[in-house]
């Protein structure tokens, strides 16, 4: 994983827990079947999936949502891929 991209990502996310997650997450949909294995950034042929994500976060791709739990008032995130067409 290339650590510029983790810091460029980071400076995004703002997390660096909630950055893991979303990368994560990511990864699994890129490399399973499927429409979400397709990747949302050029020149990905070249790139690991982690990079991939990383990419995806840092160029906007990637949406994600900071929900706070009514019951115990603590955050936690969900991340989803954004398509944008």
């Amino acid at each position: 994983m290339n650590s510029e991209l983790c810091k460029k990502a980071l400076e995004k996310v703002g997390n660096p827990n909630i950055l893991v997650n979303i990368v994560s997450r990511r990864v699994r949909q890129l490399n399973s079947a499927g429409p979400a294995a397709r990747p949302l950034v050029a020149g990905a042929e070249n790139m690991g999936a982690a990079d991939i994500a990383l990419m995806e976060i840092i160029e906007g791709k990637i949406a994600w949502d900071v929900v706070e739990e009514p019951d115990q008032g603590k955050p936690h995130s969900t991340a989803h891929r954004h398509d944008p067409g």
